[in-house]
């Protein structure tokens, strides 16, 4: 037997998604400096519906996603990434490089002193730090 929801309680998976299309909304506008009056008035919507998805009590349909998107000059997947969607594109810039590739096709090869040494001289190379012999 499936588990009854309460009233107004979001369906089981939605309120991850909705708090991270929250998110993302709220980041991007005010990345543009745009009020939620002025999304709202690009949308032809209420301004409190721009509230209700920002606060996640409101979870856009896909129509509404392609409006706030066009809205606010963003692509859609925008609206929807989450960390792992950011951490895979990242993962794939820095593997465009052939050298950081390379290395990181060798680091499962080593051993975990090794593998340390190697994180700590890359850090310590990154932040300008030079070790004295």
């Amino acid at each position: 037997m499936a588990p009854q929801l309460l009233a107004g309680e979001p369906a089981p998976g939605q309120a991850d998604g909705g708090l991270q299309v929250a998110r993302q909304v709220r980041e991007i506008r005010n990345a543009r400096h745009m009020s939620q009056r002025q999304l709202a008035s690009r949308m032809q919507v209420p301004r409190t519906y721009i509230s209700k998805i920002e606060n996640g009590k409101a979870i856009p349909t896909l129509g509404s996603l392609e409006r706030l998107a066009g809205a606010l000059n963003v692509d859609v997947r925008q609206l929807v990434w989450d960390a792992r969607s950011r951490r895979d594109e990242e993962v794939a810039a820095i593997l465009a490089d052939s050298f950081l590739a390379e290395i990181a096709a060798c680091l499962p090869q080593l051993d975990p002193l090794h593998r340390t040494l190697l994180y700590s001289a890359v850090r310590d190379t990154a932040m300008g730090h030079r070790r004295i012999a």
